[in-house]
């Protein structure tokens, strides 16, 4: 019989991950503070907590510490034996709960994904995990459910560091194929045209070759990610390098443009929104074929 698995956070990521680990057989405990996304975890299949706490009873940055740690957290329940941290929280804040937790004999699994919504729901996200090899091997098994498991160290952090890499390298993506395509149409060049030249050369990325299809030349703007999150992915990275004592030129400007987008757009606007700041600068609009209207 598989072991029942505590969750706590059912948002846009979460309840689509529960959802694949209950598809898979596995008991799940759950807990969030919305009662919607309760109500809606419960109709697949979870039981529902009244708390955090309540999860490690049943179940054998700020609010991930409060979750963790705090009076009714994770750690103030029984049965708690290894925390998994499937979210981004930085390799400080996971380093310094997972110490805690370990004087409490509880022992870590840092392993944030990459994927999206879709990826959730699909089970095809990339799960960046580390942590001690014997704690690991433990929850490998339900890690492989949600999606393609990398092993990336034996150090609780070293997810959260391959995950701001992953999402740099995403925001940027996004960042550089937006001013490439805005540049292009005040040019007189066609969006259609543009996205289809990049995805058959050189210039392939992961925006070009999905989100812009997808998301932005339909100007559905619906990718399940927020400018707010970013944001905050880019911060933490930029605070990682600080302490590394790394420049990152790109990063930064990246990171500035991310900000212009989060003061004009603010932080729930989904991020492939991105483009819309530069095209009101330009006068232009990068809607394709399958725009509405079109």
């Amino acid at each position: 019989m598989k072991p029942t698995l505590g969750f706590v956070g059912l948002g846009n990521m979460g309840l689509p991950m529960v959802r694949r680990l209950l598809a898979a057989g596995y008991p799940m405990i759950v807990a969030d503070v919305d009662a919607g996304a309760r109500a809606r975890a419960e109709e697949a299949g979870a039981a529902v907590a009244a708390s955090a706490a309540e999860v490690t009873d049943r179940a054998g940055p700020a609010v991930v510490r409060e979750v963790a740690l705090g009076h009714r957290g994770l750690a103030a329940g029984a049965g708690f034996g290894t925390w998994v941290e499937l979210s981004t929280t930085g390799a400080d804040t996971v380093d310094e709960i997972g110490r805690e937790l370990a004087a409490r004999g509880v022992a870590t699994v840092d392993s944030p994904v990459s994927g999206g919504v879709r990826g959730a729901a699909a089970g095809s996200l990339a799960v960046m995990a580390a942590g001690d090899p014997a704690s690991f091997e433990r929850v490998e098994p339900i890690l492989g459910v949600l999606g393609k498991v990398f092993y990336v160290g034996a150090r609780p952090g070293l997810g959260q560091t391959m995950k701001l890499a992953n999402n740099y390298l995403s925001a940027t993506a996004i960042a550089a194929t937006s001013e490439a395509v805005v540049f292009g149409l005040k040019a007189g060049l066609d969006a259609d045209v543009m996205i289809d030249v990049f995805n058959s050369g050189t210039a392939r990325n992961s925006a070009t070759a999905d989100k812009f299809p997808r998301s932005v030349l339909t100007r559905a703007f619906a990718h399940g990610f927020s400018t707010g999150m970013m944001n905050k992915d880019l911060r933490l990275l930029s605070e990682h390098a600080a302490r590394l004592e790394l420049p990152m030129w790109v990063a930064e400007s990246v990171r500035q443009l991310w900000l212009y987008a989060l003061v004009r757009g603010g932080p729930e606007a989904d991020f492939t929104s991105l483009v819309t700041h530069l095209e009101d600068w330009a006068g232009v609009r990068a809607e394709g074929r399958d725009a509405p209207g079109r």
